[in-house]
């Protein structure tokens, strides 16, 4: 296992917090991924895997166990069995913005909108990773990984992910373990083949946010370039000279809540139904038709409501901050918390505990991390 001198992950994480850990392992393929953990879990001792580390909020003392660093990539384009698409089997360790970019290149749809995100391709099935109404579920075919349990590679269906909202069976909440406890090797997409002309533009969160037309036609490269300038304006996409992007993104879900207390908050409170999309006319052909129609989900559907905006009107604006904290929020985005330089571990939880009771204290809203939190508590 090729063994490497431990850094700090304030180094490797974009948050740039964190201490370092007793011993760093760096896995370069899917082999030595697989390779390097199962000698950790025979050893019994803690560990962590390490992607792009823009998820994570870590402690700031020394970790007792082994970091292992993903640094598996490459991209394997497949057939797929449906007219119109290809599959792509992607490494864990591929960074996930050029993914998107050599997708958009290629003239393939279904991620072009989750452009800009941070961090590496494994990653983005265990927090179904996100943007603009687009979401990775739409697209996954499969994941390969490997197993605490038995040791064992397996290739498993999206199916069997449980992918939600900002969550999976893979995902650790705070406060709670795993349901599953394995490490993704690969992922398998499945993605329109739809060139590089105009086309029509799916969702009705993408067109809004596009300030498109529902009729409106746009290139997969126009998409791109758009999202990444508005994630700009954000501070959403990484810059080394910008404080505003040393954040872990987005640091708190949108809440999803009944339509009956959505109708609770002001009116001008932004609001997404999350009804599913109307089905298609089902046929049936007559010598399978066993009398029985499945009838159709009934009740209000659930509402997903602005995090960003629940913050700022509970009274804290973009930039706010506690005396004497190198931690914030962001000056363009209220849903970052950033490091404005020398931040600890403690001041971003600091702020993030305030965040949660002031929301909680003025609409009932209990707001949950995003990210992963490592020996931190809120």
């Amino acid at each position: 296992m090729p063994e490497i001198t431990p850094v700090p992950l304030s180094q490797l994480t974009t948050l740039r917090v964190g201490g370092s850990p007793q011993r760093m392992v760096e896995a370069t393929t899917a082999d030595e991924l697989a390779d390097a953990l199962r000698e950790v879990w025979a050893a019994g001792e803690p560990w962590l895997v390490l992607g792009g580390g823009s998820n994570l909020l870590f402690s700031d003392e020394e970790f007792e166990g082994t970091v292992i660093l993903v640094r598996s990539s490459g991209i394997e384009r497949l057939p797929s069995p449906n007219p119109g698409h290809v599959r792509l089997r992607v490494q864990a360790g591929h960074s996930w913005d050029d993914l998107v970019a050599q997708t958009v290149a290629a003239g393939l749809s279904g991620i072009e909108a989750m452009a800009g995100i941070p961090g590496t391709t494994g990653a983005a099935p265990i927090q179904n990773v996100g943007a603009y109404g687009q979401e990775i579920v739409e697209t996954l075919v499969e994941v390969e990984l490997i197993d605490e349990a038995t040791g064992e590679v397996s290739v498993v269906p999206a199916s069997d992910l449980g992918l939600g909202l900002r969550t999976s069976v893979l995902k650790k909440h705070y406060g709670s373990v795993p349901e599953r406890s394995a490490v993704i090797l690969s992922v398998t997409l499945e993605l329109a083949q739809v060139g590089h002309g105009a086309v029509p533009v799916r969702g009705a969160q993408l067109r809004s946010a596009l300030g498109l037309d529902a009729d409106a036609e746009v290139t997969l490269a126009w998409i791109r370039e758009t999202v990444l300038e508005i994630r700009g304006r954000k501070g959403m996409v990484l810059d080394e000279g910008d404080h505003d992007t040393w954040s872990a993104g987005s640091f708190f879900q949108n809440p999803v809540v009944s339509a009956q207390f959505a109708a609770t908050l002001p009116a001008e409170a932004p609001r997404w139904s999350m009804a599913p999309a109307l089905e298609a006319d089902r046929v049936i052909p007559l010598d399978r038709f066993d009398g029985f129609i499945p009838p159709r989900a009934g009740g209000p559907a659930p509402v997903k409501i602005s995090a960003a905006w629940l913050i700022e009107h509970a009274g804290m604006r973009k930039g706010f901050r506690l005396p004497g904290s190198q931690a914030s929020l962001s000056t363009k985005h209220a849903l970052a918390l950033t490091n404005r330089g020398r931040a600890t571990a403690e001041e971003v939880a600091a702020l993030a505990r305030l965040i949660q009771q002031r929301v909680q204290s003025e609409f009932g809203v209990l707001l949950q991390p995003e990210p992963v939190l490592f020996d931190v508590e809120l």
